[in-house]
């Protein structure tokens, strides 16, 4: 079997994965073919399998319509909490997993499957209708982009039109009173933006952040601005307060008056962050980190559990660096540099952003500033993307041919056929073991054929991934059976010995050259010999306590057993009465 963590083929594009994304409990991969698989959690069909079983490896999601004859091609991929969107090169979205508030936008409770969403109506106002939005129209719109954060979905259309579905902010509502959410079942435009373009979007579990062009199309050099709407209980709009924004908002740090320029955004539950430059700057390969919102676990990166009710810089990154990439999970946020150096920061439970060993009087285990992420002395090389789920992280590097991934296991989400916990990074089974049988098969097949032996080598893929998960599940069995007889092992050592057994020199040599046979009683004598007057005093006080607690358990019963047969024969003799 090729080796997940050194196999690199760059003539491959189906092993070469250009995006990822992460939901609460699973994890979704892009490849260059435009195939598309999933690992972790499979309750609510988010995986996109056809079930709701865990995946503790990359599983391949198949997109099947009765009226397509080509082949669908992904070419985008988005996680919310509990649903996954992907969105084809031909402009069309598809959706799956958990369907509560209509985040799918497709008529169905929940989805094992990707369906086709069949809802984007023709985008236009009267003040708009022109030759080109007719066309549009009478086409069908196209989606160029997707996005899923919480219960909610976003897409921009062709034309840099933004829409929403699922668990949305209100739009036009009044802002007084408790901030609620609406559950939309379609697609609906966000009209605020008409005029201009929508260029990249992210969402919270109340809020959404857009980067918009400042005139009616974007042009490179720093035109972006940003704009931010939602439940702002935590200040995770940036604007200054603690406001209900139900339309879009300029946060003035990213401006059209301002010196920063963002170019990319991510949003947690209740914090936000963003990557910009300076404008003018000579020396564009510097960028910083920005982040407002939420502070409780560190989040923001800046030293301190406080809100931000404005964007701050976290100063604690390294300067003179570009970020390439930045997203966030509930509680934490993570970024990574074009020299493949991957920092995190904020909830400690589960992430592996700092172990027991390196907890703080005060610090609770959170990172309160960025952490470096260790890679056991892995040259991370290339770098692509970073994404957050929940409670979990996944880099992508080596140009696409290689991920890993730390933080909390349950479920495989690490994707790396383990089910525990990591502080430490560890490399995804990638690429995955059915695209590698298929190879090989193909190879053998070639050779036979030539060979003109007629020989059966396919190999079913399928069955081979269950086994090796089967025998994966016995080895953590055995595992798990090896850990308690270890644990138990030391118990007796130690309360014989008076310390835990630690070292294999603790092993009588006759045991360890024993073909299966073992004189105890020889080993004892030996032991004996070899204990100081201080062992044997132990071995004489616990012989002395054990001796001691049997008789006081025997005594115990024969008490029992007299005060239970008296009762029996007082009772007999009150019959006879």
């Amino acid at each position: 079997m090729t080796d997940a963590g050194t196999y690199v083929d760059s003539g491959s594009i189906s092993r070469k994965v250009i995006a990822i994304a992460a939901g609460e409990a699973h994890t979704l991969a892009l490849t260059g073919d435009g195939s598309v698989y999933s690992w972790g959690r499979g309750t609510f069909g988010r995986l996109g399998t056809g079930s709701e079983l865990d995946q503790l490896f990359p599983a391949k999601i198949e997109f099947n319509s009765t009226d397509r004859r080509e082949r669908v091609k992904i070419v985008g991929v988005s996680a919310g909490a509990y649903h996954s969107l992907a969105l084809s090169d031909d402009g069309s979205v598809w959706s799956w997993g958990s369907n509560t508030y209509g985040q799918l936008g497709v008529n169905v409770e929940n989805s094992l499957v990707p369906s086709l969403v069949e809802v984007f109506p023709g985008l236009s106002t009267p003040s708009s209708i022109t030759d080109e939005s007719i066309t549009k129209n009478e086409t069908g719109l196209k989606i160029s982009s997707v996005k899923a954060g919480g219960m909610m979905s976003l897409a921009i259309d062709d034309i840099g039109s933004l829409w929403m579905w699922g668990n949305c902010p209100p739009q036009d509502s009044p802002t007084e009173g408790e901030f609620s959410l609406v559950a939309t079942y379609t697609p609906i435009p966000v009209w605020d933006f008409h005029g201009h373009t929508v260029v990249k979007v992210a969402c919270g579990k109340e809020h959404i952040v857009a980067l918009v062009s400042a005139g009616e199309t974007h042009k490179s050099g720093g035109d972006l601005v940003c704009y931010t709407w939602g439940n702002n209980n935590h200040g995770q709009l940036g604007l200054g307060d603690t406001e209900i924004r139900t339309n879009p908002q300029m946060v003035e740090t990213f401006g059209t008056e301002s010196p920063w320029a963002a170019y990319e955004l991510a949003c947690g539950a209740f914090h936000t962050s963003l990557l910009a430059y300076k404008k003018g700057d000579g020396d564009i390969l510097k960028s910083v980190c920005w982040t407002f919102g939420l502070g409780d676990n560190g989040q923001l990166g800046l030293g301190t559990t406080k809100k931000a009710l404005y964007p701050k810089m976290v100063t604690a990154l390294p300067v003179n660096v570009w970020l390439i990439s930045v997203d966030c999970g509930l509680f934490h946020t993570s970024v990574v540099s074009s020299a493949g150096d991957v920092w995190s920061w904020g909830m400690e439970n589960g992430l592996g952003l700092c172990s027991e060993e390196t907890y703080i009087e005060g610090d609770s285990g959170d990172a309160l500033t960025p952490r470096v992420i260790p890679f056991d002395d892995q040259n991370i090389q290339e770098p692509v993307q970073v994404a957050c789920g929940a409670a979990h992280t996944v880099l992508l590097a080596d140009s696409g041919y290689k991920l890993w991934s730390w933080g909390r296991g349950r479920s495989g989400v690490l994707g790396s056929g383990q089910l525990n916990d990591s502080f430490a990074s560890n490399v995804v089974l990638w690429p995955p073991l059915e695209e590698d049988f298929k190879e090989k098969g193909s190879e053998t097949e070639t050779i036979a054929i030539k060979s003109s032996e007629k020989l059966d080598v396919k190999r079913d893929s399928e069955e081979m991934e269950k086994e090796l998960i089967a025998e994966m599940e016995e080895m953590n069995l055995l595992r798990s059976k090896l850990s308690k007889v270890e644990r138990y092992a030391s118990i007796l050592h130690g309360s014989i010995f008076g310390k835990p057994f630690e070292e294999e020199k603790d092993i009588p040599m006759s045991l360890k050259k024993s073909a299966g046979s073992f004189d105890i009683g020889k080993e004892w004598e030996k032991m004996l010999e070899c204990c100081d007057d201080g062992e044997l005093l132990r071995l004489e006080m616990f012989h002395r306590n054990m001796i001691a607690g049997v008789k006081d358990k025997i005594m115990k019963r024969r008490i029992k057993e007299m005060i239970k047969e008296c009762l029996q024969s007082s009772t007999k003799s009150d019959t006879f009465i």
